[in-house]
Formats: structure tokens, sequence, C-alpha cells
């Protein structure tokens, strides 16, 4: 198993439009130079929990579906999409599918349902577990979901500027938990109504718990590493 580059990005959001979101996600995939892009939760549509469910087909998301084509990049953003579930499509440059759907909504998420359950990927060899904000806090399902022999943990949140030094205690306890990469791509600026100022401060953790790359809370930031196959100390 070589080598991962992995990135994850904070591009400007603009609520309920697709269109304009998918391009600044598109310039953040080209800009990023990383084989895998994470981005944050709902990043393609902000943080309206009343948006319009997206679909993996919407023609809309032809931009990111260009600029990972180009780049041979992957790309985990954010949408609601039917069921209605908060879910993370992953993009590359054959086009757009469902790959996790959030597992534990939070309470005032009641539109929409809780995902099937923990889910990975694999990226170059290496098997990526899935994670949606609130999912981070649940020690169940950091559990579950290293079980399923992953090398990373993943996820994209949208949170309140105080909740930084949560979500970096938690990247820190699962990465040393379970001696994996964890990366969260946390937005920054504006996400929705819910969310006028959000916290920013993306990161990627060693399997040690060490910062390996850390965005500040401006939007447009990325933060990137490689990760190296003989760093995990998986339990």
């Amino acid at each position: 198993m070589r080598s991962l580059v992995i990135a994850v990005a904070q591009p400007p959001v603009h609520t309920l439009d697709v269109a304009a979101n998918a391009t600044r996600h598109a310039a953040a995939v080209r800009a990023a130079a990383a084989r895998l892009v994470v981005f944050p939760e709902l990043s393609l549509t902000g943080y309206d929990l009343d948006a319009p469910l997206l679909s993996p087909d919407d023609p809309r998301l032809r931009p990111l579906i260009d600029a990972c084509a180009a780049t041979d990049t992957i790309a985990l953003a954010g949408a609601p999409i039917a069921g209605p579930h908060i879910a993370t499509l992953m993009i590359d440059g054959n086009g757009a599918r469902v790959v996790y759907r959030k597992v534990n909504p939070h309470h005032t998420e009641s539109r929409f349902q809780p995902g099937p359950g923990p889910e990975a990927i694999e990226v170059d060899g290496w098997r990526l577990g899935l994670g949606i904000c609130r999912d981070t806090g649940i020690e169940q399902h950091a559990a579950a979901t290293s079980a399923l022999g992953i090398d990373a943990y993943l996820t994209g949140v949208v949170d309140e500027p105080a909740a930084d030094v949560v979500l970096a205690e938690r990247a820190r306890r699962i990465s040393q938990t379970y001696g994996v990469w964890v990366a969260i791509s946390s937005c920054a600026g504006a996400s929705g109504p819910e969310y006028p100022e959000t916290a920013g401060r993306s990161g990627i953790w060693a399997p040690n718990g060490t910062v390996a790359a850390r965005a500040s809370s401006a939007v447009g930031e990325i933060a990137r590493a490689t990760l190296f196959a003989e760093d995990l100390a998986r339990v």
C-alpha cells in the first residue's frame, strides 16, 4: 500500500446554490494537489435543513466531476439526498455516487433519517472509514467503523467557532484509540441560516494523535498531508 496525499478543504459555501458551490469545490480540487479532497457536511447546499434533495446525477455537479477528471482526484462532498439523509457523495472523473449516510443526526435534524450503519471506501489500497459531524462524538460509531479494518477516518462537519477545540479532541481520541489517520473538513465562514459563522480549522491527525496539517478559521484554506502506511497502529 503506497502513501496517500489527502486534503481537507473549507471553500466558501453559498446557501442553496449548488452550481456555485460545485464550481468552488472544483477550484479547491484543482488547488489541492491531492489524490483525495474532503469537504464539509452539506457543503454542496450549505447547512440549510430545508434544502432540496440532491441527486448524484445532477448536472450542476459537472464542474466538480471535470476537475476531478483533470487532476485524477476523488472528492468527498456533503449533500442532502433521497431518504431523506444527510450524505457524503464520492465524486471522481466518472461521476458521483452516494457512499455514506449520516448515522447519528442531531435532534435538530429530525427531517433526516439515520443512515444504515458504518461504511468504508477503498482508494489506492487504503481503506477509508466515513463519518459526518455528530458521528465523530459517538464512540460506538468510531468503534464500529474501525472494526471495518480502516486505515483512516474521514469526516465533514459544520459547527460553531467554539467547537474548534472539541473537534480536535475527537480527532486525537479516534486516531490514538484506533491507530488510524483522521481527517476532518470543517466548514469556515457562513453556512445556511443556522450558521452565520463556523469553526473552520480543518485538519489531519496522524495515528499517534499528532497534527499532520491544520488550516486556520479562514474561508478558502486547504490543509494537506501525505499519509504513510507505516505510521498505522491499528488495533
